[in-house]
């Protein structure tokens, strides 16, 4: 037996997958490949595969919307086509997410349990939305980024990845910067400061120059909380809830 053999390296684990089912797969990367997000995925942290849904098509015509039953305006994107799509990444990892004004609101607890698995699969919609019946048939999770409508769920994709992205090991430079960021323990972030110590008559708070620690975690909590107090009741009161438990 050679002696000078080194133990074998622990299998690298594999990137995180977005799979995103699309009308109009050219809006990616977009600026997911750019900054943060696209230095990560150059770097293999995260890959993103798109599917057009446009290929799914069975007319001759490629169409994939036809009219609402009952009436009223704009398409409706058939169920066939999406049922075929959402077939083909069968084998993706993640939940199935539809983009939708409907869904649950994203925040950052939704946010990290995304992060947490080997991906996401997205679907995005466009013009009045997606057939229902394949939406229940898929059981799929609706997602809203706001109570606001865009023009399809490609936008709302790119912040749900961005969002998802930034929390992946290794992506930030330093692992501490996602701790004390608004919505990690249901307060809004403090103000930051730096240099020059004043500007424009504007003087940095002197408990920052202090190089006394507690007493700087102090007065970040405190202004943390007046924060959320003045701009989120929502989020104070379930802040206090918390706290209490």
């Amino acid at each position: 037996m050679n002696q000078d053999r080194q133990p074998a390296s622990p299998p690298a684990s594999p990137p995180w997958q977005a799979t995103v089912i699309t009308l109009f797969p050219d809006m990616f990367p977009g600026p997911l490949g750019t900054a943060l997000a696209g230095k990560a995925l150059a770097a293999n942290r995260w890959q993103l595969d798109t599917v057009n849904l446009r290929e799914f098509a069975t007319n001759k015509h490629n169409r994939v919307d036809d009219v609402p039953y009952g009436g009223g305006a704009g398409m409706v994107i058939m169920p066939d086509v999406v049922d075929a799509a959402i077939e083909s990444v069968h084998d993706a990892p993640g939940e199935l997410i539809y983009l939708s004004p409907r869904g649950k609101v994203l925040d950052q607890a939704l946010v990290r349990s995304y992060t947490s698995a080997p991906g996401v699969k997205l679907l995005c919609g466009r013009y009045e939305g997606i057939d229902q019946r394949v939406l229940d048939h898929h059981k799929v999770t609706e997602i809203s980024v706001g109570d606001y409508v865009l023009s399809g769920g490609e936008l709302a994709a790119m912040i749900l990845l961005d969002a998802c992205v930034r929390l992946l090991p290794d992506v930030m430079g330093n692992a501490d910067s996602g701790q004390d960021e608004s919505f990690e323990s249901d307060l809004l972030e403090y103000p930051h400061y730096t240099r020059p110590a004043t500007w424009q008559g504007r003087a940095v708070p002197d408990v920052l120059l202090s190089g006394h620690h507690a007493q700087i975690d102090a007065w970040r909590t405190n202004q943390a909380e007046t924060i959320t107090q003045e701009r989120r009741t929502d989020l104070w009161a379930r802040y206090q809830r918390n706290r209490n438990d």
